[in-house]
């Protein structure tokens, strides 16, 4: 299947283009934006990938779903387009931000400025139904997104992956933690922001971890 994805994101993925779950995967979606809202637009579904080449990866930022309220999902996770008003997840990743590094809260919530440095800001599913948090879960999203998680564990070294909360921590087992840097912590949502995720400081630990092995810190 041809997928319009970033060049060396294709390359890299080509083998699981071809496989008949990803087919069906992408039947299924075809429908589901024919028959339905769905979010984020068409064009922004590898929006992730695109605006981080597979070369240029040394963070991974895990989210879940993306966000299923009008106007948010930009195709990177945690980050929502400059009109759209800021989230609570996204608002205290900004506060530990502050308190993290000294960093003035942005103007506004789009991370694209981190995936253009190399954060890969990856959903475990790419696509949702407007209103409807989940409903495109176990339909191939996850498979699809652990074979990302394979491919930059295996074929690189030295990157941080940041895993917020128990579905991102089940899902980064796959990660090589001998040649990479996991950082585990709460998620940042209202509901769990308190139990371990403020005073985490996953900024200056990248930044100390890249720095460590000759990479450039991120600009955050």
């Amino acid at each position: 299947m041809q997928v319009k994805i970033e060049e060396s994101w294709r390359q890299q993925l080509q083998n699981e283009f071809e496989k008949p779950y990803f087919n069906e995967l992408i039947s299924f979606v075809r429908s589901e934006y024919a028959a339905a809202t769905v979010y984020p637009p068409g064009p922004s579904i590898f929006h992730a990938f695109d605006a981080c080449p597979f070369d240029a990866v040394k963070v991974v930022i895990l989210g879940q779903d993306p966000y299923h309220g009008k106007g948010q999902a930009n195709g990177l996770a945690f980050s929502v387009s400059e009109a759209v008003r800021t989230p609570p997840s996204l608002q205290n990743i900004f506060k530990e931000l502050k308190a993290d590094l000294g960093i003035d809260t942005p103007p506004h919530g789009n991370l694209d400025r981190w995936a253009r440095q190399g954060v890969l800001l990856l959903n475990a599913t790419l696509t949702v139904r407007a209103s409807e948090p989940g409903s495109h879960q176990k339909r191939g999203w996850e498979q699809f997104t652990d074979a990302v998680i394979q491919k930059v564990s295996d074929e690189k070294e030295h990157v941080v992956f940041i895993l917020w909360g128990a579905y991102a921590q089940k899902k980064g087992e796959i990660i090589d933690a001998k040649k990479h840097l996991v950082l585990k912590a709460a998620h940042p949502s209202p509901y769990a922001a308190d139990k371990g995720f403020f005073g985490s400081r996953p900024f200056s630990k990248t930044n100390a971890y890249l720095q460590e092995h000759g990479l450039e810190p991120i600009q955050w």
